[in-house]
């Protein structure tokens, strides 16, 4: 692997340098082979049995990696706090993969690091497991996200409450820069540092701005707004599959728009917009129908970050004469604009997505009606989100499936299908068949079910717990793991064992809770 570290040349203020605490016995649990060959990893190392534990466990490190845990600050439902950082994860550096797109390489659960405060570090099997499973199913949805590449054992045994087998998870993302991360820096006044961090985003993530020609504020303006475009985007696919984060504080919300830190998330069964199941989000504040304004609120948080850098715009302007007061008006005024501007993007964006999982192409203030009132409905009954939406894609060719929907849709099935049958007039076309197409493409077979997570995780912690050999600990773990993440990995086309992960749970997860890896 070839490493390089373009943030290290931000400078000390963006980091601490920290090296991951050797483990006693790493043992590699699992390896994603196509993430690797995407990251052009030498089928050399890739066969390595000795080496890959040590490097993934963070005992070795590669040529050219730069050891650090980054400095940031956050909103933790709510509540800022200045000073965050990586508190159990380790920076290596910066590869390319065979995009040529710059990729960042992240151990967690990799030992103290400064930024650890009472912590220890360390992180258990169970989350590990968690994250590789969360992350490659929604990669496989279409959701943006980080990616795991590792998952290896240490031979530790860590306290969580009671005695767990620690590990480390090697997570790949476009990068690591949050939210908070503008607010390490606006929070202590270094305008230099904001700015470094701005140009910085813009060159890895928003090329277009960079390429544009743009006068300073424009340019940071126009990178508010991207930014806010990738946040929408990822939101309105976590509804769309009926992903619920859990902890969208601003530590956790990526610049490049990607899903990060999968501790206590969860998927939906029966749809409701106020479903949590975070154990730490006691109000409500991250609930399924909430993530949109919270997405927002997170962005405004960004925004403020930037008032800086656009006043000092205006004080390197000769030909602003305007007073500081004015000045500071014309941009809280301009930031406010494109916050603003969020909700109607976003709720023309979640229309859009809705419809398609109708069958709709057109958004249209009957399309909108039909979303609203099978929404409601569902609500109402408790209907499973994903189960519902794949049920009415069958029914389409399905007269069985039509007649299930029929009972429990009611007139709103009717009216739905007659709004196709319109469609279908209209166009002078079968749309029925384009519709289903449509349906298909955009509403999951199956989805990374709670009950079967849990009984996953649960399996696996008792394979390790075995006095077996690491190879038959390896190879029970890929066992265990490798049929779910086939299924999950296909989740809009039935592979032998979908069948086996489709079923709702029996308590309708009314007492399921998830909680923080820490």
């Amino acid at each position: 692997m070839k490493f390089s570290n373009t943030y290290v040349s931000l400078g000390d203020k963006f980091f601490q340098r920290s090296l991951p605490q050797e483990v006693p016995s790493p043992k590699l649990l699992l390896w994603n082979n196509e993430l690797a060959n995407s990251l052009l990893i030498s089928e050399k190392l890739q066969n390595d049995e000795e080496l890959l534990p040590q490097y993934f466990s963070g005992n070795k490190l590669f040529d050219g990696a730069e050891s650090i845990a980054l400095a940031y600050s956050g909103h933790q439902f709510g509540h800022f706090n200045p000073q965050l950082g990586d508190g159990r994860a380790h920076l290596l550096g910066e590869v390319l993969n065979k995009h040529n797109t710059r990729c960042d390489i992240q151990l967690k659960g990799s030992g103290k690091t400064p930024f650890s405060r009472r912590g220890d570090g360390k992180c258990a099997l169970a989350p590990a497991l968690r994250e590789y499973i969360m992350s490659e199913a929604l990669f496989a949805l279409g959701v943006p996200t980080s990616r795991c590449l590792a998952v290896v054992s240490t031979g530790e045994t860590i306290n969580r409450g009671l005695p767990k087998l620690g590990a480390v998870v090697t997570r790949v993302a476009a990068s690591h820069i949050r939210v908070g991360t503008f607010q390490y820096f606006a929070a202590r006044g270094d305008v230099d540092s904001l700015k470094s961090l701005l140009n910085h985003c813009i060159e890895r993530h928003f090329p277009e701005v960079s390429s544009a020609q743009l006068s300073a504020e424009q340019r940071i303006l126009a990178f508010l707004e991207q930014a806010i475009d990738k946040q929408i985007t990822l939101i309105i696919q976590w509804l769309r599959v009926g992903f619920i984060h859990g902890v969208m504080n601003t530590d956790n919300t990526a610049i490049c728009g990607e899903t990060l830190d999968y501790g206590p998330c969860a998927m939906m069964g029966n749809y409701d917009e106020k479903a949590v199941f975070s154990s730490i989000d006691e109000y409500g504040r991250y609930a399924f129908g909430n993530q949109g304004q919270i997405a927002q609120w997170n962005m405004a948080r960004l925004a403020d970050c930037l008032l800086p850098l656009l006043l000092d715009c205006r004080a390197e302007s000769s030909d602003d004469i305007s007073s500081k007061k004015e000045q500071e008006q014309s941009a809280l005024a301009k930031v406010e604009t494109l916050i603003h501007q969020y909700k109607g993007k976003f709720d023309e964006a979640y229309y859009a997505m809705y419809t398609k999982k109708i069958g709709i192409e057109e958004v249209s203030a009957a399309s909108k009606l039909l979303v609203d009132d099978l929404l409601s409905i569902m609500q109402s009954q408790g209907l499973d989100y994903t189960k519902t939406f794949h049920l009415l894609t069958q029914s389409l060719s399905n007269s069985d499936k039509a007649k299930i929907l029929q009972t429990e849709l009611a007139s709103w099935y009717d009216t739905w299908l007659s709004a196709l049958k319109k469609i279908s007039i209209n166009s002078h076309q079968n749309y029925l068949n384009n519709a289903q197409n449509l349906m298909a493409d955009n509403n999951p077979i199956v989805i990374p079910r709670n009950h079967h997570v849990e009984v996953i995780l649960a399996r696996c912690e008792d394979a390790v717990t075995d006095n077996s050999s690491p190879q038959m600990i390896k190879d029970t773990i890929n066992n265990i793991v490798g049929e779910f993440l086939s299924v999950l990995r296909s989740p809009y086309h039935g592979v032998n064992a979908t069948k086996n992960y489709q079923d709702t749970p029996e308590d309708d997860d009314k007492y399921y809770q998830t909680f923080c890896g820490t």
